[in-house]
């Protein structure tokens, strides 16, 4: 009775170790996630700064007309001004200025290649955050994750959505 007893707790015990561990690695890749969501996030701010810069600095070079001038100047300038914080004033800012530069044929010889390229790198920034916002929400809404509270008081991620050309 004593060896079934101590068998019992032996299998019990390294039952609760494997949990254990698997908690541990599973908060440490949710730890990771988080970080790498942060990073993401950081990296679209950034693309989508510089796209703004660029095209506040070629409607201020006095290549187009003054009405695409002032359209996009506009748009560059709501979309640096709209709030980090909330996430559908900042999405609908950046997609209007999109369209601005769709609507403008901002296709002047100098400004083509970087501009292209500057939408391109928001379209690839943006990608990689929502890719890894998925990864870290998949991860979340497991249920060891969620029944021992693995992800702690970390805001649920959220996906940005723009148009962007995609």
């Amino acid at each position: 009775m004593r060896v079934e007893i101590s068998g019992v707790l032996l299998a019990v015990g390294a039952l609760l170790l494997l949990i254990g561990a698997y908690a541990t690695w599973t908060a440490g890749r949710l730890d990771r996630l988080h970080h790498r969501v942060d990073l993401a996030r950081a990296s679209l701010e950034t693309e989508l700064a510089r796209r703004s810069a660029l095209v506040a600095e070629l409607a201020g070079s006095e290549i187009l007309d003054p009405a695409s001038a002032l359209l996009l100047l506009d748009a560059a300038h709501r979309a640096r001004a709209a709030s980090l914080d909330v996430l559908e004033v900042r999405e609908q800012a950046e997609s209007a200025l999109t369209r601005a530069i769709h609507a403008t044929g901002t296709d002047i010889e100098p400004w083509a290649g970087e501009l292209t390229l500057a939408m391109r790198r928001v379209q690839l920034a943006r990608r990689f955050h929502n890719d890894v916002v998925v990864s870290t929400r998949d991860l979340r809404q497991r249920r060891l994750v969620t029944w021992f509270r693995l992800a702690g008081h970390a805001p649920m991620p959220a996906t940005i959505e723009l148009e962007d050309g995609e």
